[in-house]
């Protein structure tokens, strides 16, 4: 028997925010924080890596299969697996932030 697991909704502030996992391959973004179901210690750590609100952000490599995506952020280049990619939300470079 296979049991699934209900996922919590993301916290998304307008239409225009995106998680890190579905931002298009090469496409900009501005960084502008995480959900609130990240922990602390991932949010301390990332924040050291550069992954900061305001910074440019854009996916380098999409492998298939699910496999961990690479991403540049401050001028520095990291690879996220999707459980933690999907608690940094993002916002395409150009979208409206008031939309």
């Amino acid at each position: 028997m296979i049991r699934v697991l209900a996922r919590e909704p993301f916290v998304a502030a307008t239409i225009d925010t995106l998680t890190l996992w579905d931002l298009p391959l090469n496409t900009p973004a501005e960084l502008i924080g995480f959900t609130y179901t990240l922990s602390d210690r991932y949010r301390g750590r990332l924040q050291e890596f550069g992954f900061h609100s305001g910074e440019e952000i854009s996916c380098q490599q999409q492998p298939g299969f699910g496999a961990p995506r690479v991403f540049r952020v401050s001028n520095a280049t990291y690879c996220l697996d999707q459980e933690l990619a999907e608690q940094v939300l993002v916002r395409p470079v150009g979208a409206s932030p008031d939309a």
